[in-house]
């Protein structure tokens, strides 16, 4: 998508997407290396009664469906952050999750030679839980004018 089409208002359901327990294991043994992610029987004894994603990975998988459908090839040039960022609720292996992105504001800089685009991110599981909230602010290069 391009940035003029990114309006305040805008609803985006991206998805499903299921989580396996290899992946919540691999993920979080490189980056996230806590018992509750990475061994399933010390897991299964905890508090969680069973494996659960780091919430950095869930995170990850967002912004994958994000990338997919939306940024890839719309000219976007990073985000300066996140606001909000929440992990309502576990992502345990076989979830199937969907993102929800709604559009809160969308305008162009100051200088004229950058959209910038305030979205929020809502990720559900298949029994329609939020696991994850957050608001994004991302940033679309301007095509430039001629002259």
């Amino acid at each position: 998508m391009q940035f003029d089409e990114l309006v305040p208002g805008l609803v985006i359901e991206l998805g499903p997407r299921e989580v396996t327990e290899r992946e919540v294991i691999e993920f979080a043994q490189r980056y996230d290396p806590q018992y509750f992610h990475t061994d399933p029987v010390r897991a299964a004894a905890s508090r969680w009664g069973g494996l659960i994603a780091s919430g950095w990975m869930t995170a990850g998988i967002a912004m994958q469906l994000v990338v997919a459908a939306i940024l890839e090839g719309s000219g976007s040039i990073g985000s300066p952050g996140l606001d909000n960022l929440q992990w309502l609720h576990p992502v345990r292996p076989g979830d199937v999750l969907r993102l929800k992105v709604n559009v809160l504001e969308s305008r162009i800089s100051k200088s004229g030679t950058v959209g910038v685009v305030r979205w929020m991110w809502q990720v559900f599981n298949q029994s329609e839980v939020m696991v994850l909230s957050l608001v994004a602010t991302s940033l679309f290069e301007m095509p430039k004018k001629p002259g």
